[in-house]
């Protein structure tokens, strides 16, 4: 019983840091280039998503871009306006995919990140990412527990993202002209990405948190690899949008 609770203690805390990972690298990084990583830390970072959840870069960034470019009309990615909060929830997912898939999508939107040596020779794989994760959890707990924190992280990594797509565009505060939301509780648990409508009025900004009480997570990283001299934020003020 104690090595299952370790398990699952062990994919939540994974999930944490694939959550972390995409927002202070994926999105806030690549994505609205609000801030830099030193290239050591970017690859580090590259090496977390591989085996965390086997996405290219490239493919969120374009489909993210895509989702700003288009945010909440037909043309949205994922948006619950077209496709209802719920089932944003359950299949954002398969609706990343179906996006990320389009070539004309990257070519158009990452045009800015083509692939390099190291995404031909390892992190264009994603299976292999995925089964050097799944296999060092394995290696670490056991076939049995390894196997039960891999699934935990892939249901929570999976419920939450679908979360910050879904309920960030539904429910919850609106303190900016835009149609996303705020809600606390869920940048609790995404590293600040709960904190829609702020990132949607201000996307290059570095921080979530804009008004008093909001706590964004992935800002105190970000803050402390800045102070580390891992990072280089670009703005040094918040601009709305």
């Amino acid at each position: 019983m104690l090595r299952i609770v370790a398990a699952i203690a062990l994919g939540l805390a994974v999930t944490q840091v694939s959550n972390l990972v995409t927002t202070i690298y994926l999105h806030r990084g690549l994505t609205h280039r609000a801030l830099t990583y030193r290239p050591s830390i970017s690859w580090v970072f590259r090496c977390v998503i591989w085996i965390s959840t086997g996405m290219k870069p490239r493919e969120w960034v374009a489909v993210h871009r895509k989702h700003h470019a288009f945010t909440d009309t037909e043309n949205d990615p994922h948006t619950p306006t077209i496709y209802g909060w719920f089932k944003v929830l359950v299949t954002n997912a398969a609706l990343y995919r179906r996006a990320a898939r389009s070539p004309e999508t990257v070519r158009k939107y990452a045009k800015d990140l083509p692939p390099d040596r190291w995404d031909t020779l390892v992190f264009d794989h994603a299976f292999v990412g995925l089964g050097v994760g799944i296999t060092a959890l394995i290696l670490l707990l056991g076939v049995v527990p390894g196997l039960i924190a891999s699934a935990v992280h892939a249901v929570f990594y999976l419920a939450i993202g679908g979360a910050v797509n879904g309920l960030g565009h539904h429910f919850g505060r609106r303190p900016y002209e835009n149609s996303a939301t705020n809600q606390q509780w869920l940048a609790w648990l995404s590293a600040g990405e709960g904190l829609h409508n702020n990132h949607h009025a201000a996307p290059t900004s570095a921080r979530l948190s804009l008004n008093r009480g909001e706590i964004d997570p992935g800002w105190w990283f970000i803050a402390l690899a800045k102070r580390c001299r891992l990072a280089t934020i670009r703005l040094d003020h918040v601009k709305l949008k």
